[in-house]
């Protein structure tokens, strides 16, 4: 036997003879006899990925994890339904709308789903409300009012203290640098604010008329009476009444009578989330010791794109590398890209559209947008194969800002005068002690105008359309993922585990075919420690 093989055969005879304890566990830890409640706890900002630990299980399950574990439960006779518990009202409207479709999918596998929170705002009662039953204690409440899209303007204060931005742009609904130059909301912020507020309403509205079984019409009408106390949430059709917790594991009983804990029939049998995923579904299971199976790469983007090497944000050198070792590994099949990025750097946004079009060209990409894939976040996104962005994804932004402060005025108002020597005409344009000339400031739009002319072009390259089809939808303006998918910015609405259907498809992968998941960059536990592993698949799942 070669040195190779003896090698991998050691290693997965070590990882195999692991998942057999751990298989023990499971069995100990899962319920004895009849079945049990799925509880599974939210609150605030869901993480894309579970945040790694040292040893032991992660305090929270991300949303990846969360959306598997909520699947395999659907289609587990062992789990009578699922609890939510909503502990802080939740963030996100991409997040929330993948939660409320993975409710709505263990409703009808025939799962029961009940919801329990204390205080709901909109974007919890989004995924509440597709549940069986929705109770609250009765000091509780249900903070529903609307929607509100704001933002500050510091003009007036930065003129207070000589402090004057000279901002660029291309396109006339790049409006990111307003706020340094305005004194309000410009008429074309406005505008594409007021179109996402109108989407992200209607998808508020009907999440909740579908759910309550009420009129679209009188659903606007209840929101513009909130908010609501748990008592008058009940009467509006809002809950469906006021418990406590102990009551409410006894209606769990109720619901289900062969869930009650071993040696006491009044308390339910809840199974932790953390745990089932932990122990049944991430689990890799047994494997042949030289089976190779095929692989998916999972590659999360989060955060602002810059230059460089990092663990925060989207750094491009990190990331290309992850890109180009994914690119070379043959035994990975194809890769979902979850982007959830507001943009950044231009160059290095240009460099990863660069290092994504290149394993395209191999293997298929699906892009899954979060909350936000705009800008830089976009431009990545546009390499891709497949494209899929929630209703309440934010995204386009096909724009360029640039400039830079001059605190000129600053430093005559302190005393403060900054000298020097110059070599060259343009050698003080980038000087913070004055502003821009009028030959300077032409240099750098004409910089900005060269990456708005790439960026569209890559936009039409990858999205297929022409030039002046994508010059119609850029110029800066945001769009919501309802209306990108309609300008074919995207090819469709889902979320991650619906791009993972697509690239299993695209990779031709049968729904029966076994395949490994590796999840990229891999997040040590200790940040400033091992940054290499980043490069690395954080960890691995058998499908």
């Amino acid at each position: 036997m070669a040195e190779h093989d003896t090698s991998r055969f050691f290693r997965r005879a070590g990882a195999n003879l692991g998942r057999v304890f751990r298989k023990a566990a499971a069995r100990a830890a899962l319920p004895r006899r009849g079945r049990a409640w799925l509880a599974v706890r939210l609150s605030g900002a869901v993480p894309e990925l579970a945040p790694p630990r040292l040893w032991g299980r992660s305090p929270r399950l991300g949303l990846f994890e969360l959306l598997r574990t909520l699947e395999s439960a659907a289609d587990d006779p062992n789990i009578a339904g699922v609890v939510l518990r909503f502990e802080q009202p939740l963030e996100g409207w991409s997040r929330v709308l993948s939660l409320r479709r993975a409710v709505d999918h263990l409703r009808e596998r025939g799962k029961h789903v009940i919801a329990y929170g204390e205080v709901l705002g909109a974007e919890s009662l989004v995924v509440a409300s597709g549940a069986d039953k929705l109770w609250m204690p009765q000091t509780g409440s249900v903070l529903l009012v609307g929607l509100r899209v704001e933002g500050f303007f510091i003009k007036r204060l930065l003129d207070r203290f000589g402090i004057r931005p000279e901002v660029l742009r291309v396109g006339s609904h790049k409006t990111a640098g307003d706020r340094f130059v305005r004194e309000s909301m410009s008429p074309e912020e406005r505008e594409q604010l007021g179109g996402l507020a109108d989407d992200l309403f209607e998808a508020l509205i009907d999440s909740i008329a579908t759910g309550r079984g009420m009129a679209p019409d009188a659903v606007r009408d209840v929101i513009d009476r909130g908010p609501f106390s748990a008592a008058a949430a009940e009467s509006e059709g809002l809950s469906d009444g006021c418990l406590y917790p102990d009551e409410v594991e006894r209606e769990l009983v109720r619901l289900a009578p062969d869930t009650t804990s071993k040696g006491d029939d009044e308390l339910p049998q809840l199974l932790d989330a953390r745990l089932y995923h932990a122990l049944v579904v991430g689990d890799p299971g047994w494997r042949p010791l030289w089976a190779d199976l095929p692989r998916i790469a999972y590659v999360v983007g989060m955060g602002t794109i810059h230059r460089g090497r990092g663990t925060r944000g989207i750094a491009s050198e990190t990331f290309r590398e992850i890109f180009e070792r994914i690119r070379r590994d043959d035994r990975i099949q194809g890769v979902v890209l979850r982007l959830d990025s507001p943009g950044g750097d231009g160059v290095a946004s240009d460099l990863l559209w660069r290092s994504i079009s290149r394993v395209s060209e191999k293997k298929p990409v699906v892009v899954s947008m979060g909350d936000v894939a705009a800008s830089g976040g976009y431009y990545m996104a546009a390499a891709a194969d497949f494209v899929l962005a929630e209703a309440g994804t934010i995204t386009g932004s096909i724009g360029v800002v640039g400039g830079k402060i001059d605190l000129q005025g600053a430093y005559q108002r302190l005393g403060v005068v900054k000298d020097g020597v110059e070599r060259g005409a343009h050698a003080g344009i980038f000087s913070e002690a004055r502003g821009y000339t009028g030959d300077e400031r032409a240099a750098v739009q004409g910089l900005l105008d060269a990456v708005y002319d790439s960026f569209v072009d890559r936009v039409a390259e990858g999205r297929n359309l022409s030039r002046e089809a994508v010059a119609r939808v850029a110029q800066g303006k945001i769009w919501s993922g309802v209306r990108a998918q309609t300008h074919g910015l995207v090819d469709g609405l889902g979320g991650p585990l619906d791009a993972l259907a697509e690239v299993r498809r695209r990779a031709g992968l049968l729904d029966t075919d076994r395949f490994l998941l590796d999840f990229y960059p891999r997040l040590p536990a200790i940040p400033s420690l091992f940054s290499l592993l980043r490069l690395l698949p954080g960890r691995m799942e058998l499908w």
